[in-house]
């Protein structure tokens, strides 16, 4: 009899818990979360350019956790990787275009699942990997296959810098290191902080 009461009890703390995760992650999406922009900044001394669903915290642009240089120019500059109260983490940073031809091929950072081709231009296909664990975390996603991501970065103009984010389940409290992947960039090793 206790093991069906000790099952029952897991269950009913895992089904909160997702459903607490699912619910703040759909709030953080806001009224337009799932609509894509062009991306096209005026130029780096200007206004950026705004991916859609940005996070509401202001990023701390002095803090590098990690800088990954692309093809044609492209910087992605990652800033903190933060354990969330729900059971994610979410990663920002920046992505900045510093070649001299507008950048089209983050359309291959969503990621090959079909699931992910409608969200475009953005950072869907990216994950967390946990070494020690041997677990991959994909980016979080809704009920309708939108990331928990930065989106409409269909083309990034020279010059332009936009701030970027992925949200991902959280690994074990004791996993501290992971490693960034996104596709067509170098793997970054990164810190997630409490």
């Amino acid at each position: 009899m206790r093991t069906g009461q000790t099952k029952r009890t897991g269950s009913r703390a895992t089904a909160a818990v997702l459903a607490a995760a699912l619910a703040l992650a759909l709030a953080g999406c806001g009224s337009g979360g799932a609509k894509s922009q062009t991306a096209s900044a005026t130029s780096s001394t200007g206004p950026a350019g705004t991916a859609s669903g940005a996070p509401a915290a202001p990023q701390d642009p002095t803090q590098v956790l990690a800088t990954i240089k692309g093809p044609d120019g492209i910087v992605l500059t990652i800033n903190s990787a933060k354990r969330e109260t729900g059971g994610f983490v979410t990663v920002t940073g920046t992505v900045k275009n510093t070649g001299s031809q507008p950048f089209s091929q983050a359309g291959s950072w969503r990621g090959d699942e079909e699931e992910l081709q409608k969200n475009g231009g953005s950072l869907a296909g990216a994950t967390l990997v946990d070494t020690l664990g041997k677990k991959r975390y994909y980016v979080l996603r809704d009920t309708e296959g939108r990331c928990l991501c930065s989106t409409g970065l269909d083309i990034i103009q020279p010059g332009a810098t936009m701030p970027v984010f992925a949200q991902f389940p959280a690994p074990p409290a004791t996993t501290t290191q992971v490693d960034f992947d996104l596709p067509t960039l170098p793997t970054a090793s990164i810190v997630i902080s409490q």
